[in-house]
C-alpha cells in the first residue's frame, strides 16, 4: 500500500488571495516612501515660498514707512530750520563780513608787500568801511597807502591797487551768493517735496 500525503496549500487562482513575495512587497514599500517624501517636499516648498512672500510683504510695508517718517522728520527739520538759517544770512552775515573786511584787505596785502618796495598802495572803498580798514592798516608795519573814498562801492568791497596789478575784495558778492544759496536750498527743498 501506497500512502498518499494530502497538500494543504492554496493556489492563488482557486483561493481569491494574492500572495506576494518579499521582492514585490520592498518595491511597493520603497514607492509609498517616495511618494510620502515628494509630497512633503511640495508641502515645504509651498511653505517656504508662502512665509518668502509675507516677508517680502512685510518688508515692503516697513520700507515704506521709513521713507514716510523720514520725509517727515525731514520737512519738520527744514521748517524748523529755515527761519533761523534765513535770519543769520540776511542778519548777521552781512554783519560779520563788514567785520571782516579790513582782515581780508590785510591778508590780501601781506603777500604783495614785499613787491611794493615803496611804491604806495592804492585803496578805493566805501567811506563807512574807511575807518576799520585805515586802522587795521596803520598798525601793519606802516605801509604808504592812498585811500581813496567811493561811496557808489559797497561796504564790502575793496579794490587794491599795487603798481599795474589791480585785486578786488568783494565781500558783499560772497554774502549775496551765501544769502541766495541758502533761498535757493529751501526754495528747492519745497518744490522737491511737492513733485515727490
Amino acid at each position: 500500500m501506497k500512502l498518499k500525503l494530502e497538500v494543504f496549500e492554496t493556489t492563488a487562482a482557486s483561493s481569491g488571495t494574492v500572495v506576494l513575495q518579499s521582492a514585490e512587497i520592498e518595491e511597493a514599500r520603497l514607492k509609498s516612501y517616495e511618494l510620502g517624501y515628494a509630497a512633503g517636499w511640495e508641502d515645504a516648498v509651498a511653505a517656504a515660498k508662502e512665509e518668502e512672500g509675507r516677508f517680502a510683504a512685510e518688508l515692503a510695508n516697513n520700507l515704506q514707512h521709513l521713507s514716510f517718517t523720514y520725509q517727515q522728520a525731514r520737512r519738520h527739520l527744514l521748517t524748523s530750520i529755515r527761519p533761523v538759517l534765513q535770519e543769520l544770512a540776511t542778519r548777521l552775515l552781512p554783519e560779520l563780513s563788514r567785520e571782516a573786511l579790513a582782515p581780508v584787505v590785510l591778508d590780501t596785502l601781506m603777500p604783495l608787500i614785499d613787491d611794493a618796495a615803496d611804491q604806495p598802495i592804492g585803496l578805493k572803498l566805501n567811506p563807512l568801511a574807511r575807518p576799520a580798514v585805515e586802522r587795521l592798516l596803520s598798525q601793519a608795519a606802516g605801509l604808504p597807502l592812498l585811500i581813496e573814498e567811493e561811496p557808489t562801492l559797497g561796504e564790502g568791497q575793496v579794490y587794491l591797487r599795487l603798481g599795474e596789478a589791480e585785486y578786488r575784495v568783494d565781500l558783499d558778492q560772497a554774502t549775496a551768493e551765501i544769502i541766495r544759496a541758502v533761498h535757493d536750498f529751501f526754495d528747492y527743498s519745497e518744490r522737491d517735496e511737492s513733485d515727490g
